[in-house]
């Protein structure tokens, strides 16, 4: 196994070609995770939707979509900053800009702790102070709780750190309201539960790399059986969670639809993956990128759902 030097210095790798203020930019930008942060606008926006039962203000949408990306952008862009020797000698992260060379640690550390000062800032004057502390606290946890504390220590390291991913419904929830809910707490528990299923299906794909870089992902540590027999359970309460919102929020059919069905698929591709892995199914014939994309899928739907039941609502019977 190779020994990763946490000291090394990766800025004296070979980068790629390009030159110029727009190659600079765009690998600053990548930095910042851009599809990860997709991730967290689908579940931003359409919470702000619930929250006014109807359509925000478009101004506000804007102020704290961008608010959330700088503020996730400075998370992502720490954790490269202090992961980038377990990146050195992962094939999927192997080109990130501290591995190669175009960005310098130093210009990375500075960049996150601005990006971290200006959505702080803009989210506190341009949407309310509550939003700018839930979101500092997610950037911090994030940072602090999973990639320093967590993520090389246990293997339950993406279930409590994916909390910090679960953080934009509340930031979304709090920037309509300036306060948050019973509602916007069931919706923070979904995507909680959604994290494990969703993320460890990726650790499985890629189990060589996590363990190259003695990262203890669970399906590092453990079987894939018992990895299925987790991702099942946490699926199950994902989807349990999600039905809550119905009574408590008064949710019409244009939401009960979306999470039934999305729900039941999800189920049914969760225990796909279990039945295979009980087969035994050699590891490359257990396909757990399927759970993985779909797991993108359901997340979509099911926020659609949240942010056109209340545009489009339809009573259940006796919710009227």
């Amino acid at each position: 196994m190779t020994t990763v030097d946490p000291r090394a210095d990766l800025s004296t790798l070979h980068g790629p070609d390009g030159s110029g203020p727009t190659f600079v930019l765009g690998q600053y930008v990548s930095l910042m995770k851009p599809r990860i942060i997709e991730l967290l606008l689908i579940t931003t926006i359409p919470v702000m939707f619930l929250a006014q039962q109807g359509v925000p203000n478009l101004w506000l949408v804007v102020a704290t979509v961008v608010g959330g990306t700088l503020s996730a952008g400075s998370a992502n862009t720490l954790n490269c900053y202090i992961d980038r020797d377990i990146d050195a000698v992962m094939h999927r992260t192997s080109n990130r800009p501290l591995v190669t060379g175009t960005v310098s640690p130093r210009g990375a550390l500075l960049f996150g702790v601005a990006l971290a000062v200006v959505s702080t800032v803009w989210l506190g004057v341009l949407v309310n102070w509550l939003s700018a502390w839930l979101a500092l606290a997610a950037l911090l946890f994030y940072v602090f709780g999973y990639t320093l504390l967590l993520k090389r220590r246990t293997a339950q390291n993406i279930v409590w750190g994916g909390a910090a991913g679960c953080m934009p419904v509340l930031i979304g929830w709090s920037a309509v309201t300036g306060s948050v809910s019973w509602s916007a707490l069931i919706l923070f528990m979904v995507i909680f539960f959604w994290t494990p299923p969703h993320y460890w299906p990726l650790s499985l794909r890629y189990k060589d790399d996590y363990a190259t870089a003695h990262v203890p992902m669970l399906p590092v540590v453990e079987r894939f059986v018992v990895v299925a027999k987790q991702i099942v359970a946490y699926s199950w309460a994902m989807v349990l969670t999600s039905l809550a919102l119905i009574p408590v929020q008064s949710m019409g059919w244009v939401y009960t639809v979306a999470a039934v069905v999305s729900g039941g698929l999800f189920l049914a591709e969760a225990h796909r993956l279990l039945s295979r892995a009980r087969a035994g199914v050699a590891e490359d014939a257990l396909r757990p990128m399927r759970l993985f994309h779909f797991s993108i899928t359901y997340l979509t739907i099911l926020f659609v759902g949240v942010a056109l039941d209340p545009i489009w609502h339809l009573p259940l019977p006796g919710m009227g």
